[in-house]
Order: structure tokens, then C-alpha cells, then sequence
């Protein structure tokens, strides 16, 4: 099961509650033994002593090779048939041997931690015969390894990989650009690190430079991304409670749940859902600005109404993605509205047509711009056909939906200028007006 020019990386991880969690892919009380039972497969398939498996196998053919010939080749579940046939292990078998190195006692105590489980549950899990399942459930783990990436499809059935997921607890070997495996990263980067990342005779030809405006505390953001990291470690994701330094509304305190981080804006931020500085309930905190950080029980009185309520039903990092893909902007808590622009035609051409800025970024037809203006300009209307009217119809307009207020929207319209044009809204327009009016100010003697 190896090829020379590429050879099969070796997976030695130990079934810790972390890595478990992860290929749980939800509640791990609830997908506890399938998620020790992928474990195990993956030691059949990468581990030191990997199964003699053919370059693209079967079930059938993984079947045959992992459990004893007696083993039953129906639907049903097997029954107690052979005493040396994997499907006899009870599941502590596998978990707690010298080649795992793990301590039960402490094991099952992350575990209770982990899905609040009773002890008396976790012995209940721990002694269940852990591959006495149907042919259809053993099916399905194939499946699920080939959905997070530990496997391929191919004509005849499965192939293994050449370089295995990241993951947690995953060896300290990783390379370093493996980070860039980040489910909000621009895929077209994520391929070219991955390509360049290795020194091409010798030379090292591919650099990541990004800029950064973190330094001073750099300490106190890495403590903060330890804190929650265990904190996402641990079900349910307990709330926590922030004192923050706001540059707008200076030190404020709040309760949220926290969703998930981003890079942004050349910072590291956390997405909290709860009690925030503004009148909603999303915010992002920027991470080297949290100048305490305090984990609360769900009990505690004093959680806020909002999280009591969404305790159940919680938002995700997939609902925060939706909402950034339906309007330009990092701010997606910020009300979204059209934007009409107009861009000069040959700088146009240079630096913008070609390029992605958002899902909504479209372009729009001079006839189109007009129907635009007519559809959405409300008391600004017959102002706005006018100024159409004196723009050349050989210029780019653009639509977009983006969130108003957001500030790296706003930077980059900045930047555009004077090779841009706000049509609307028409309160961001006489912002612009106002701006460019006051910057001409300083220039003049």
C-alpha cells in the first residue's frame, strides 16, 4: 500500500477526547463509538502495523482483512462468534493500551468533562463491543473518512491519501503553512502556499507577508487564543464574560457566547453573539483589546436574557459565512444596502476588471444604471439622472450590497479615489463629497 514517489504518511495520533470531538463532526455523546471506531480504521489503514490492502480497495476487501474469517458476512449484526475477531474488542480494548499510552483515569474524566456524560454512562460506552455493528454502519464510517479527507473515491472504490488532514492533537511536525486550511481563507492562496511552500532547489521562492498591527500585546492575544481553544474543547461551550477596550466606547463589559475568530482588517477578532457595546447582538472584539476573560456557567444569573433563550439554538460560524457572502463588508451585524459605482473607464480596465471583490460585486449596463436610479434613488432621483446623463457611457458602473458603516468598505472606496464615483446611497455620496472637499483644504495656501 505505498508508491515509491509518494509514500503513505504514517497517523500515530492517540484517540485523545480532542481529536475524537473533531471526528465527531457534532455531539460526541451522541457519536462517541463511531468516533473511536474512525480511529481505529485509520490505524488500519495509516497505522504502524496498516492492513495489506489493494492500491484502491473495497469494503469487502477491508472486511476480509481486519476481522477473522469466521466473522459474518450479512446485515445483521454479529454476534459473539469468535473471541480473537476484531468485532469481540470491547471498546476500552482499544483505547487503553501501551501503544495508545493513555490513562483511563484521566481519559474518562476529559470525557465527563467534554459531554457531561455520568461515569457510569462512560463505563456503559467503554464496555460495548465497539465493531458489532451492521455491514451498512461500517459502510457508512468509509464514507465519512472519505468526506473529512482521509480517503479518495475511485472507480473501484477507495484509495489512501498522501498527506493526511489537519487535525487536532496532529504531530508537532505539521508544516507551518498547514494553518492556511481555514474554512474562510481564500481557496486560491490555500493552493498556491501549498504549491510554493517547500524551497525549489534549494531556494525558498514563496513568502506571506501580511500586514499586522498587533505587537505590543502580542502576549496577552496569544493567552487569550489558548483560553479559547480549551474553551471550544469543552460541550456545551460555556458563555464568557469580557472586559473590553473600546477605542469608541472605552472600557465596557459584556456576556457573549463566542462564535469563532477572524483575521481582519490586519487584526485577529472574536465573534461574540450576546451582550454587546452596540444596540445589537453580534460584535467583533478585537482580541489584543480584551483586557479580561472569564468563562460563566450556563447558571449563572448572570447570563443574559439572549443566551438563555438561544442556548439551544446558538449561531455558528457557517450562519456568520452566509451573512458576509450576502453583503460586502467584515461587519455583517451592520444593516446592508445597495451601492451603485462608477469607475473611470481605463482604470477600470487596469486594476479592476478581472478581480474578485464580492459575491454581490456586479456589473451593470449604462441602460442598467439608469433603471437602477429609478428603482432605488428616492428624492435624489431626477439629481442622479442628471449626473448620468454628463458621465460617459464607456465608464464601468458596478452594483453591490454592502454594510453600511462597515470601516474596511470604507477604506477601500478611499483608496479608489479619484478614479471612483459614488452614485449611491446618496448619504454616502455627500459623505464622500465632504470628505474630499476637507481634504482639498489642507492643500490649499
Amino acid at each position: 500500500m505505498s508508491n515509491d514517489s509518494h509514500p503513505i504518511p504514517l497517523f500515530e495520533d492517540a484517540p485523545q477526547v480532542e481529536l475524537l470531538q473533531w471526528l465527531a463532526r457534532g455531539s460526541l455523546k451522541q457519536n462517541l463509538l463511531r468516533s473511536i471506531r474512525l480511529w481505529v480504521w485509520l490505524q488500519s489503514l495509516y497505522g504502524h502495523h496498516r492492513l495489506d490492502l489493494p492500491a484502491s480497495f473495497t469494503y469487502t476487501d477491508w472486511r476480509d482483512a481486519f476481522f477473522s474469517s469466521t466473522h459474518p458476512k450479512g446485515e445483521s449484526s454479529p454476534t459473539l462468534h469468535d473471541p480473537d475477531c476484531a468485532c469481540a474488542k470491547p471498546t476500552a480494548g482499544w483505547l487503553f493500551t501501551a501503544q495508545t499510552g493513555l490513562l483511563a483515569p484521566e481519559w474518562k474524566q476529559l470525557l465527563q468533562q467534554q459531554t457531561g456524560a455520568s461515569p457510569a454512562t462512560i463505563e456503559d460506552w467503554l464496555q460495548k463491543r465497539l465493531f458489532a455493528v451492521t455491514r451498512r454502519s461500517l459502510f457508512a464510517d468509509l464514507q465519512v473518512l472519505a468526506e473529512l479527507g482521509w480517503l479518495t473515491m475511485t472507480a473501484q472504490g477507495y484509495a489512501l491519501v498522501f498527506r493526511l488532514p489537519t487535525r487536532p492533537s496532529a504531530p508537532e511536525t505539521m508544516e507551518p503553512l498547514e494553518l492556511l486550511e481555514l474554512g474562510f481563507l481564500n481557496p486560491q492562496l490555500e493552493t498556491i502556499a501549498e504549491s510554493l511552500a517547500h524551497p525549489i532547489a534549494e531556494v525558498q521562492r514563496f513568502y506571506l507577508e501580511v500586514d499586522y498591527i498587533v505587537s505590543q500585546s502580542q502576549r496577552r492575544l496569544e493567552g487569550w487564543l489558548e483560553q479559547l481553544k480549551a474553551l471550544w474543547q469543552v460541550h456545551p461551550v460555556q458563555p464568557i464574560r469580557l472586559h473590553y477596550q473600546s477605542a469608541k466606547f472605552g472600557i465596557t463589559i459584556c456576556i457573549i457566547y463566542p462564535v469563532c475568530l477572524y483575521y481582519a482588517q490586519r487584526a485577529v477578532y472574536l465573534c461574540g453573539f450576546g451582550e454587546t457595546p452596540l444596540k445589537g447582538h453580534w460584535y467583533h472584539y478585537r482580541l489584543d483589546k480584551i483586557t479580561q476573560m472569564e468563562p460563566l456557567a450556563w447558571n449563572d444569573r448572570s447570563i443574559p436574557k439572549i443566551l438563555r433563550q438561544r442556548r439551544t439554538t446558538l449561531p455558528t460560524p457557517e450562519y456568520i459565512r452566509e451573512q458576509m457572502r450576502s453583503a460586502w463588508g467584515f461587519d455583517f451585524y451592520l444593516p446592508a444596502q445597495l451601492m451603485l459605482l462608477r469607475f473611470e473607464q481605463s482604470f477600470h480596465d487596469r486594476y479592476i476588471q478581472g478581480t474578485f471583490r464580492h459575491h454581490t460585486f456586479a456589473r451593470l449596463s449604462y441602460a442598467e444604471v439608469t433603471q437602477m436610479i429609478h428603482q432605488w434613488a428616492g428624492a435624489e432621483q431626477q439629481a442622479l439622472l442628471k449626473i448620468i446623463q454628463q458621465r460617459s457611457d464607456q465608464d464601468a458602473y458596478y452594483r453591490v450590497n454592502y454594510r453600511m458603516g462597515d470601516t474596511n468598505v470604507g477604506l477601500r472606496l478611499r483608496a479608489w479615489r479619484p478614479k471612483l464615483e459614488v452614485l449611491l446611497p446618496w448619504e454616502l455620496r455627500q459623505q464622500m463629497i465632504r470628505e474630499i472637499e476637507l481634504e482639498r483644504s489642507f492643500y490649499q495656501d
